[in-house]
């Protein structure tokens, strides 16, 4: 029970830097970006590849994951951010999708449906075995914490003032001398390096990554995080990405008790589940669990 204690804390923590990330490209600046998944693939594969094919040792092919994923969104944002919300929403969701399938049909590069099987782990020759796990949820959590750390200090900053004004109205910031675009960019750059990033610590842990792991049910996982915990608020990410996590396995359970439901229905079942916690979340509580804290202006 301890080892799979152990391992859902680490997904957690997975979960908790994608959303982080989500975070602070919509829950801050109000950028729609539904191709979560992909750039999670992106770092995943990044770092297994360059550490499966090319030999580059893991302290670096995590770093150079995260610059691969920071790298490709750069690149996104400023072919996209000139469109509207909802174009803008297809376009990161074609992204992502093209991502996957690349990663799919490219067998000869990332071995396909088969998986990619990666043996590299970070420390793995200092620590024991049976330690390990433990010591790897720390090294996640370490992660976590930077950047969480990182996201706070760009909401807290007088860029953090800015990007909620492109938030509520581009046109009026874009008016006020802000320059709209290179902020924008540079904030879906930053996104997407940590998406890398839990992408390459998810690779490094699982240790085999295959396509199918990286369906667009992850964005709306991670969706679910920040609606649920809070968005713009980033101690409410954590909270949200933990419910979301713990629901998510917590329902694992049910067919324990429920014998009627075989393993097609009981997956049904599980995001029926999930999408009327959503529902109810927003019903009792709209601005999620830890809603965002308005700036308030006090006259001297």
């Amino acid at each position: 029970m301890s080892a799979y204690l152990i391992s859902m804390g680490t997904y957690i923590g997975f979960f908790m830097i994608l959303a982080l990330a989500l975070n602070l490209q919509w829950g801050i600046t109000g950028m729609v970006n539904f191709g979560v998944a992909g750039f999670y693939a992106l770092g995943a594969y990044a770092s297994g590849l360059l550490t499966t094919k090319l030999g580059v040792p893991v302290g670096l092919a995590i770093p150079a994951a995260c610059l691969v994923g920071m790298l490709v969104g750069g690149c996104v944002a400023l072919l996209s951010m000139r469109l509207r919300e909802d174009f803008l929403a297809i376009v990161t969701l074609g992204v992502g999708e093209v991502i996957r399938l690349i990663v799919l049909n490219e067998d000869r590069i990332t071995e396909g449906p088969r998986g990619l099987r990666i043996e590299a782990q970070p420390f793995r020759d200092f620590v024991s075995a049976e330690n390990y796990p433990l010591f790897y949820l720390f090294f996640v959590a370490v992660f976590v914490c930077l950047t969480f750390f990182v996201c706070e200090r760009i909401r807290k900053s007088p860029m953090g003032r800015t990007l909620r004004a492109i938030r509520e109205d581009d046109v009026v910031a874009g008016v006020l001398g802000k320059n709209v675009l290179r902020h924008r960019i540079q904030i879906f750059a930053v996104g997407t390096f940590f998406m890398g990033l839990a992408g390459a610590l998810y690779a490094h842990y699982t240790q085999n990554i295959s396509p199918e792991v990286f369906l667009p049910m992850v964005a709306m996982f991670i969706w679910m995080s920040v609606i649920v915990g809070g968005a713009g608020n980033n101690r409410g990410i954590l909270i949200g990405a933990g419910a979301v996590m713990v629901f998510l396995e917590g329902t694992r359970f049910i067919g324990d008790f429920v014998d009627i439901l075989d393993a097609e229905k009981m997956s049904a079942l599980r995001i029926i589940m999930i999408g009327l916690l959503l529902i109810v979340t927003l019903r009792i509580r709209p601005r999620g669990l830890l809603p965002e804290t308005k700036f308030q202006f006090k006259p001297n």
